[in-house]
């Protein structure tokens, strides 16, 4: 589970110019679902041909989270 520690001025400062005036939240949250995807597919691939990741958990973990982002940044599935 992630630390639900405060951020700091400066990087909530940095984080609203980046999502007010740098991209596009939706723009954003459709790289993340690909590049996840591009990512679980090597994996995939990789797992296949036999090798061991020893940083399974962290992959996992970071897909997940990486996710989950997306899904804040724009659902996916977003009633309108």
């Amino acid at each position: 589970m992630m630390n639900a520690k405060n951020l700091s001025k400066e990087t909530e400062k940095r984080l609203l110019d980046f999502f007010n005036n740098v991209i596009d939240a939706k723009d954003l949250a459709k790289a993340i679902r690909q590049l996840n995807y591009a990512i679980a597919l090597v994996v995939m691939k990789d797992d296949e041909r036999g090798y061991v990741y020893a940083q399974r958990e962290n992959l996992e973990k970071g897909f997940y989270w990486l996710n989950e982002l997306a899904e804040i940044l724009h659902p996916y599935l977003e009633v309108e």
